[in-house]
């Protein structure tokens, strides 16, 4: 049982499956910083200095009353919040993620179909010498 458990561990698709996965965490957390430190801030500003990451609304007043400056501050202060901005970054973050798989997908699409066929083998010398014999006899 050992012995077949390690010869699926260290099937090749498993160890590209953990690879991939480990490179997608990372390619997230890339994107992640793009779209919060990157794309939202040039956005926010250009909408009258909007920070989206804290756009929200209160659903219910905390312990002390609001207004509150920040979704640190209102969720400190016990209030429910309607994170919406957060989710605005997050759907940003997504699409980024789906166009840049697309692009990779295409990319390897297109070098799939840009791989000439392999030109047919030759007969074998048996079938070669068979087809003369036919077009002798059909003569």
């Amino acid at each position: 049982m050992l012995k077949e458990f390690k010869d699926f561990a260290i099937k090749g698709n498993m160890i590209d499956m953990a690879v991939g996965i480990i490179i997608g965490a990372a390619f997230g957390k890339i994107i992640e910083s793009l779209v919060k430190d990157v794309i939202m801030p040039p956005i926010g500003l250009l909408m009258g200095g909007v920070d989206f990451s804290n756009m929200f609304a209160v659903l219910k007043q905390g312990a002390t009353a609001g207004p509150y400056a920040t979704v640190e501050i209102a969720q400190k202060a016990g209030a429910v919040t309607w994170n919406y901005g957060v989710f605005i970054n997050t759907i940003i973050a997504f699409l980024i993620v789906a166009i840049a798989i697309f692009m990779l997908v295409k990319a390897v699409n297109k070098a799939k179909k840009s791989e000439p066929p392999a030109p047919p083998a030759p007969p074998a010398e048996d079938v070669v010498l068979l087809r003369e014999i036919r077009d002798s006899l059909k003569k």
